[in-house]
């Protein structure tokens, strides 16, 4: 199925002027959110708190208070991510464990005497959301033979052409066709009856090594992709595949309440302040709301709320059909008959779905909850510094460290909150180095989102590695900032000749995140 071409016809239904280009048909207006207008005395309250800091020998006010009110203890477990937040409500944290146990379901084929549990696949990657997002944490690449790539997605498409930007009509909202085949995503799994489309797999090629001052050497590691024992065929020739690990799912509610005016406001896209930085907004179209909204979500921002995250993921990841997203084959293309023909849990008591629109409820409620661990540290002198060189080395003018949610009538735990994500949610030409080719939506296939930093430094603890990046390829933070380029090339060159002691603060204030 194309949802691509699904989503192009629905624009044209609802009538959008072709010649406006997505950014001109942006709406500051966020329709999930009810929001309460800030004051005068309030935007000038946030301006002074979300301003640089001037004096980096303290602690920011209210600083180790990552996610505003919601943040939870700090944990040196495999729990530190899977807490919810600090301020819900006594019925709100009862959502959360229901959402939770749906989060933790594992799917089975339909037919099934577990009604609300069937409808896997017919193809799939994994069989729950929380074989992707392990203990809610990141996922990692396969390191060598037995390693499947359970916590690992294979995106696939055909580019419309060479640069998506340069369009100025509906089509920019798509990137990329579905490979004929084999579709939008990889799937590695299938039900009894039914072929997957093969297996993932990765070399790791080792490039030259990185001299740091102090006598330190750092090898990179670049990862070599293939598909392996296709049960289709050959992939289309110019077929690209970008591979991605599963992110961290904390603080996501918050995310969703920062003001699109105040993430617009970090936006240069055409690096008017010439300091090479030009991060854009990704304008994609929302299938539930049928307009353009801002993307905030994904590897290259192409989702705009947490509701059409948790049904996309549905859809692609488990084969799981439900009201944003129908099709019980997932990602099974005409090509694939069988898959199209395979046995599917639609059922009434769901809503006609395999996922009722109130269990997709509840799941979004559950990602939207998942409290930001509190700071560590943030008065030790040596990770003060290190947020200063960190300041003074340019790296936030892409890793924002601070906004203010809405004010939201319904959601008073993630109401006018002072947050510290350590992003500006906007794309960013990251340079070759990390490009995969393969565009979505208005991102190129060397773009990337800025991704938050809060928790990084608990990595180890809730996910057992040490591995950063999209694809998992850093094996620490230090090669996570040497393989940076493109608009963050000279933010990784500073980093590159800093000394070893004002690199090992700049490493210390990221552990303590």
């Amino acid at each position: 199925m194309n949802y691509g071409a699904i989503m192009l016809s629905t624009a044209l239904v609802a009538g959008v002027a072709l010649a406006q280009s997505p950014a001109d048909r942006l709406s500051l207006k966020e329709p999930h959110l009810a929001v309460v207008p800030r004051s005068g005395a309030e935007a000038a309250r946030i301006q002074a708190v979300t301003a640089p800091p001037s004096d980096f020998g303290t602690a920011q006010p209210f600083e180790a208070n990552q996610g505003g009110a919601g943040t939870v203890r700090r944990r040196d477990d495999g729990q530190a991510f899977s807490l919810p937040q600090n301020d819900l409500t006594f019925e709100q944290q009862s959502d959360f464990a229901v959402g939770n146990g749906l989060f933790e379901r594992l799917w089975v084929t339909a037919p099934s005497s577990t009604i609300a549990s069937d409808g896997l696949g017919p193809m799939f990657n994994t069989r729950s959301c929380q074989d992707c997002h392990i203990k809610d944490g990141r996922g990692h690449a396969p390191q060598g033979p037995g390693d499947d790539a359970g916590s690992l997605v294979v995106r696939l498409g055909l580019p419309l052409r060479d640069d998506p930007t340069a369009a100025n009509d509906l089509d920019l909202y798509l990137g990329a066709h579905p490979d004929p085949v084999y579709g939008h995503q990889f799937s590695d799994n299938s039900v009894p009856g039914t072929a997957s489309e093969g297996k993932v797999s990765v070399t790791w090629a080792h490039a030259d090594a990185v001299a740091l001052p102090g006598d330190e050497r750092v090898s990179l590691r670049r990862p070599e992709w293939s598909l392996d024992d296709l049960g289709y065929g050959p992939l289309d020739p110019r077929t690209r595949i970008s591979p991605r690990v599963a992110p961290q799912m904390i603080g996501l509610g918050l995310i969703e309440a920062i003001p699109t005016a105040d993430i617009l406001s970090h936006a240069d896209p055409d690096d008017l302040d010439g300091d090479g930085v030009s991060g854009r907004a990704h304008v994609v179209w929302s299938p539930e709301y049928e307009r353009p909204m801002l993307g905030r979500f994904g590897v290259r921002a192409t989702t705009p709320t947490l509701r059409q995250q948790a049904a996309d993921a549905f859809n692609a990841d488990i084969g799981i059909a439900s009201p944003l997203r129908r099709d019980p084959a997932g990602d099974c293309t005409e090509a694939q008959v069988a898959c199209r023909a395979g046995p599917h849990g639609l059922d009434p008591e769901q809503g006609g779905f395999e996922v009722s629109d109130e269990s997709l409820d509840l799941v979004t409620f559950y990602t939207g909850r998942l409290g930001v661990p509190r700071r560590a540290r943030v008065d030790d002198p040596e990770v003060l510094r290190g947020k200063q060189v960190f300041h003074a080395a340019r790296c936030t003018a892409c890793h924002v460290p601070t906004f203010v949610t809405h004010r939201l009538e319904d959601r008073p735990e993630h109401s006018f909150q002072l947050i510290w994500p350590y992003s500006d949610f906007l794309l960013h030409d990251m340079g070759p180095g990390l490009a995969d080719g393969l565009p979505a939506g208005q991102a190129t296939g060397s773009e990337w989102r800025t991704p938050p930093l809060w928790g990084i430094g608990l990595t180890e603890e809730t996910s057992g590695h040490r591995q950063f990046l999209h694809d998992g390829r850093a094996r620490s933070l230090t090669e996570a900032i040497l393989w940076h380029g493109g608009e963050a090339q000279a933010a990784r060159d500073r980093f590159a000749s800093l000394s070893a002691d004002d690199r090992a603060a700049i490493l210390a204030f990221l552990e303590s995140l």
